[in-house]
């Protein structure tokens, strides 16, 4: 198949769409698929890149109207999009995220043109406010014309179809994945003295809670060993600086600002906590890599981010300053207990089969005792969680060897128990990957592939669902700019562009 991927976000932009887009598209690649990336241009990325694998990037000469996206003009672009369309012989244009000008239009186009369109929608939208209104309604709009929509959670599926009123039956939900091997734990790289760090990781802008954040950092000025990492760039940026400033918290608050994705990971293993503070998710590709590489999620309890991660690796709160700050004492806690237990002497060498366990003065002997029994049966040893040491060793040889001072009610509820990095990059790891989320992607293409292309009455019916008739004006007038295209330069005698050797590896 021939699919072009269409997003105002991508790289070097960093997010959650982004990632999304490039991870899926290496694995589509590997599995003998042609793949282009549609995007605007991002200061010096302009004109074509080539990217990993050979992934072809087309940074089209348009600039940025408002946070990244382009101006919505329906019209002005669609001399560009068709000849990118056109010149890869595109069958099928998958657009993402609903904040995206650029993939909205390319899909439209692509319609036009009696290409298949599927669609991506990773945020989560209110109805109340009037920006909700404006926007659930110009999605409706442009959704008419897709065959097929993909959602990252059951909770933004339902949240799609009753604000685009798109059919159920058109949308399908596969969820996000993380490269596990590329986000792996690290605990030496954490502070060796009792300093702890707090790392956010996500845009700087309002949908993402900073202003939540910026209520929150205050609040730990009286707790010198939290130190916050925060990485990421938007308009909330400077919000963030005044309040270090205020709170005279300049060698606490490090603002690293933008950085490329695989250096993501650098500032993540620095950490024993990661916090989100989002106002509204579909899915959140942070906290599952922040999992991956072994931290204690805090996360504000919106959208489909309950569905992501079990409870023993995430600690929900409500969007609120107080609760979130609660949540993150309580990951504190926890962790200064792990500590706390790891430096408990030694007690193996001794007699420890003779102390009672209601003796108080004996208490970790006896613990210990118990946990030597667990160990010799393979049943309770699976049961029981397990400490790292400030190396990277075999994750086995991990659980097997070291102890983290679990009694049996947190041996039964790992909630309230620390785990071990690396088994919870092994959780992740059979939770999410993207070869599964690539075959279920397929699965949908294909489908799309068998149904029948429309006509363009059929087309212009279908917008008069949203029950906007002046929506039919600009596509009658789009429609009518292809043809007079069409007529000038004539796609049969446009040069095709010529494909890389892609190796599948498709089973």
């Amino acid at each position: 198949m021939r699919i072009c991927m269409a997003s105002d976000f991508f790289y070097p932009s960093i997010g959650g769409v982004e990632e999304h887009i490039f991870n899926l598209s290496q694995i589509l690649l590997k599995r003998g698929h042609k793949v282009i990336i549609l995007t605007h241009c991002y200061g010096d990325s302009k004109g074509i890149r080539y990217l990993t694998n050979g992934l072809k990037v087309y940074y089209l000469p348009i600039k940025v109207f408002y946070a990244q996206t382009i101006l919505p003009t329906m019209i002005c672009n669609a001399p560009l999009i068709r000849a990118v369309l056109i010149r890869e012989q595109i069958e099928i244009v998958h657009g993402h995220s609903a904040f995206s000008a650029l993939g909205h239009e390319a899909m439209i186009v692509a319609s036009l043109l009696g290409l298949k369109t599927v669609f991506t929608d990773h945020s989560l939208f209110g109805f109340a406010d009037l920006s909700a209104v404006f926007t659930n309604k110009m999605l409706e709009i442009d959704l008419t014309c897709v065959d097929h929509c993909i959602c990252v959670s059951h909770i933004g599926k339902e949240n799609t179809v009753l604000r685009a009123r798109v059919p159920k039956e058109r949308v399908s939900v596969i969820p996000n994945a993380v490269d596990t091997a590329l986000f792996t734990p690290d605990p030496s790289q954490r502070p060796q003295d009792d300093t702890i760090n707090i790392v956010v990781a996500s845009r700087l802008v309002y949908r993402k809670g900073i202003d939540l954040l910026s209520g929150i950092i205050p609040r730990f000025k009286s707790m010198p060993n939290i130190k916050f990492i925060i990485v990421g760039d938007g308009l909330k940026r400077e919000l963030l600086e005044e309040i270090r400033e205020k709170a005279n918290m300049q060698d606490r608050v490090q603002m690293v600002g933008a950085v490329e994705h695989v250096q993501v990971r650098e500032y993540l293993v620095q950490g024993h906590i990661f916090l989100n503070t989002s106002l509204t998710e579909a899915y959140c590709m942070a906290i599952v890599e922040a999992a991956a590489c072994g931290l204690q999620v805090v996360s504000t309890n919106v959208g489909g981010i309950p569905e992501v991660l079990p409870d023993s690796l995430i600690i929900l709160t409500k969007p609120e300053v107080d609760s979130i700050y609660e949540g993150i004492l309580k990951a504190i806690k926890r962790l200064e207990n792990h500590n706390n237990k790891i430096h408990t002497p030694n007690t193996s060498n001794q007699n420890t089969t003779s102390t009672p366990v209601a003796d108080h003065s004996h208490k970790n002997g006896g613990k210990y005792s118990r946990k030597v029994k667990k160990r010799n049966s393979v049943k309770n040893m699976s049961k029981s969680t397990s400490t790292c040491q400030q190396t990277k060793t075999n994750a086995n040889d991990i659980a097997r060897n070291n102890d983290y001072g679990n009694d049996d009610d947190e041996i039964n509820n790992s909630s309230q128990a620390i785990l071990c990095p690396y088994k919870c990059n092994e959780m992740v790891a059979s939770l999410y990957n993207w070869d599964n989320v690539t075959q279920r992607t397929e699965k949908v293409y294909e489908s799309v592939l068998k149904e029948p292309s429309r006509s363009l009455g059929e087309i212009l019916h279908s917008y008069l669902r949203a029950d906007v008739w002046s929506i039919l004006l600009p596509i009658s007038m789009l429609h009518l700019i292809l043809r007079f295209l069409e007529y000038i330069r004539p796609s049969r005698y446009m040069e095709k562009a010529k494909d890389l050797p892609y190796s599948s590896t498709k089973e």
